[in-house]
């Protein structure tokens, strides 16, 4: 499984795994009981490859940041969700060192920590992330000058 394949859907708790594809939309798997529905267009999806995190010099995809919380926890569960605000924004802030506390709430780093246990209790591969993001940094950097 990959996080092209994990979905979160705007107005339901939790994460999903896309199944397969229709006309219409989509058939996904909760990642928590394993329940299989369909999801159309009027359902708002973001696929978790795609979403990053402000911080006061760029945007850090959310890969980034799940392998950081993975090194920090090493490979554990993270803190509760629903701790309390300071200590969602003290642990964030080791996690992701200048992240934009302006434009990142705490419900935003509820959601982040929510998604990486549920990431953590489904057996995901976060080594997986480490090469993927290894990989890009390779393809990014520009031939050395003769």
């Amino acid at each position: 499984m990959s996080l092209e394949k994990v979905i979160a859907i705007s107005g339901k708790p939790g994460l999903y795994e896309i199944i397969s594809r229709t006309k219409s939309g989509l058939i996904v798997q909760s990642m928590s009981d394993g329940k299989r529905f369909p999801v159309n267009s009027v359902h708002n999806v973001s696929t978790l490859n795609d979403i990053a995190i402000y911080t006061y010099e760029e945007e850090v995809p959310l890969p980034e940041v799940f392998t950081s919380i993975y090194e920090k926890e090493e490979g554990k569960s993270s803190i509760d969700p629903k701790s309390d605000k300071q200590a969602l924004l003290q642990f964030f802030g080791e996690v992701l060192p200048g992240f934009d506390e302006e434009r990142v709430y705490p419900s935003n780093i509820k959601k982040v920590v929510s998604w990486y246990n549920t990431l953590v209790e489904a057996g995901f591969d976060f080594e997986s992330l480490k090469e993927t993001s290894a990989e890009d940094g390779a393809e990014k950097e520009e031939p050395a000058s003769k």
